[in-house]
């Protein structure tokens, strides 16, 4: 099966893994903090501070720059559900807004959404593509909140000279095995603002500050959400490797355009030429009269080793969701969710393998073709 996203691993990466295996130090030691350096060049941002994932990430993030019980937060109905959960668990609501064609958040509807309860807007930079980010840190500004870009997908992502990272109050990445580069599980939130870097690394390692000696002190409420030795290892030696990786999926993407362009039955998303996109995914977008036999050409192109997926169904329409929230409709979120199917693009294919593949799914929308959809 060729999956839709996965990592590589070679000789370096696991030499570097076993060197922090030998050493003293499986926690709490050097390598952590040279990766967070290394992610914090990497983006121009000021400081970053790595997690044991992005969930706790997101967690940190929320809480340290104040979201608590009945604040709400404007955010996308299109990511994973962590996006939304960690404002939940922090007693907080999740607004959402709609999206546009691309997955990502509608910048023109955000302002209709905010309240005087409105704390934070967290977009998320769908599949890679950067999120209208000067826009919503234009209303952001005029509204006197907080803008915390979920860039899980979207390490190595651009605006013009700007990598993802530099843009927002706080970045979040992950480093989940199928994304940009990987530490195992992993996150990272990136900033400018020195007291939140301050006040992430008390959450992540349960609020303590050493005194001296033996003695600490415990200032805040934090949790054990440290990365190990090992995992930062792992990453420093991929982020070494991220411009290559992102390269090989940027070529894979391009073949994919190539080859699907104008084509009748769905399109693909558009990279404007001032952006670059990481390519975590490559959406297909079905056009209405395949949208009711999706899960067979889903089912089918599995049978034939194309490993496909579906990103994301709309957080909202989540039974845990629909008890808290109620019924909540948002058109283009559900024509996105209908639509969308995520085709293999990642650094350990070859072009052979974006062959075989775009020639699989070309061969399977014709066969789907007749049996469209009424409405």
């Amino acid at each position: 099966m060729l999956p839709y996203s996965t990592q590589l691993i070679d000789e370096e990466d696991i030499n570097a893994v076993i060197e922090i295996l030998r050493s003293s130090h499986l926690t709490q030691g050097p390598k952590v903090e040279a990766f967070e350096n290394a992610i914090a060049d990497y983006v121009n941002a000021q400081n970053c501070v790595v997690f044991n994932s992005a969930t706790s990430a997101l967690h940190a993030a929320y809480s340290v720059c104040g979201i608590t019980q009945n604040d709400e937060v404007v955010t996308t109905p299109i990511s994973f559900v962590a996006t939304s959960n960690m404002i939940i668990a922090l007693g907080g609501k999740p607004v959402f807004c709609d999206v546009k064609y691309d997955g990502n958040i509608d910048e023109t509807r955000i302002e209709e959404l905010i309240t005087s309860h409105t704390k934070a807007i967290v977009p998320v930079d769908f599949a890679g593509k950067p999120v209208a980010i000067d826009a919503i840190n234009a209303l952001a500004k005029k509204h006197r909140l907080l803008v915390i870009e979920d860039a899980s997908h979207a390490l190595g992502s651009s605006v013009g000279t700007r990598k993802i990272g530099s843009n927002a109050d706080m970045t979040i990445f992950s480093f989940h095995a199928i994304k940009p580069i990987t530490t195992g599980e992993g996150g990272a939130v990136v900033t400018n603002d020195a007291e939140f870097a301050r006040k992430l690394r008390l959450f992540r390692s349960h609020g303590i500050i050493k005194k001296q000696l033996w003695n600490s002190d415990m200032v805040s409420l934090g949790h054990n959400y440290r990365m190990s030795e090992f995992a930062a290892a792992l990453g420093l030696s991929q982020l070494h490797k991220l411009e290559k990786f992102i390269d090989t999926r940027e070529q894979i993407a391009r073949y994919y355009d190539t080859r699907f362009s104008e084509h009748k039955l769905f399109s693909t998303l558009s990279i404007d030429s001032s952006e670059r996109s990481a390519r975590h995914l490559y959406p297909l977008l079905l056009n209405p009269e395949l949208h009711c036999v999706k899960e067979d050409i889903f089912t089918e192109l599995h049978e034939k080793g194309i490993g496909v997926q579906v990103h994301y169904k709309p957080i909202y329409q989540n039974s845990f969701y629909k008890e808290h929230y109620g019924e909540i409709r948002l058109p283009n979120a559900e024509h996105f969710y209908r639509s969308e199917l995520s085709i293999p693009c990642h650094q350990k294919m070859t072009l052979e393998d974006a062959c075989m593949v775009a020639d699989t799914v070309l061969d399977m929308m014709e066969k789907y073709a007749y049996r469209g959809c009424t409405f």
